[in-house]
């Protein structure tokens, strides 16, 4: 698809650093660093603009992601689908984070993020 950067990356026209690649998907570091050392992306080789666009490119892209993430003894998969969801990038993508007690990277549903927003809002929650 014309001006989507993950077309242009799986097409090899745009730069990025390749983990690992198949027919139908492939794996790059985010560009910004990522939020943690093992964070990667997994990115649909064709443009579907979702997880819920299309069910089976979707199903390819979390079998290549699972791969990965079982390399891992702790791990999370996060896609989003939509703005307020906070997708930004309107290409299916799957972000693989290995984990580790104490990392400190919060999930809205977990403690963690309870913890980080009262630290920052001076502990009135």
């Amino acid at each position: 698809m014309r001006n989507c950067a993950f077309c242009s990356i799986a097409a090899g026209d745009a730069p990025a650093v390749i983990v690992r690649q198949w027919p139908d998907a492939l794996a790059i570091r985010p560009r910004s660093g990522g939020v943690n050392a093992s964070h990667v992306l997994v990115l649909s080789r064709v443009h579907v603009e979702d997880a819920g666009t299309d069910p089976d490119v979707t199903a390819a892209v979390m079998r290549r992601a699972a791969e990965l993430m079982a390399e891992h003894p702790d791990a999370n998969i996060v896609t989003s689908k939509g703005v307020a969801a906070t997708q930004t990038v309107f290409h299916l993508h799957v972000h693989v984070l290995a984990r580790q007690d104490g990392d400190g990277l919060p999930l809205p549903w977990t403690p963690q993020h309870a913890a980080r927003a009262a630290a920052q809002s001076g502990g009135t929650r």
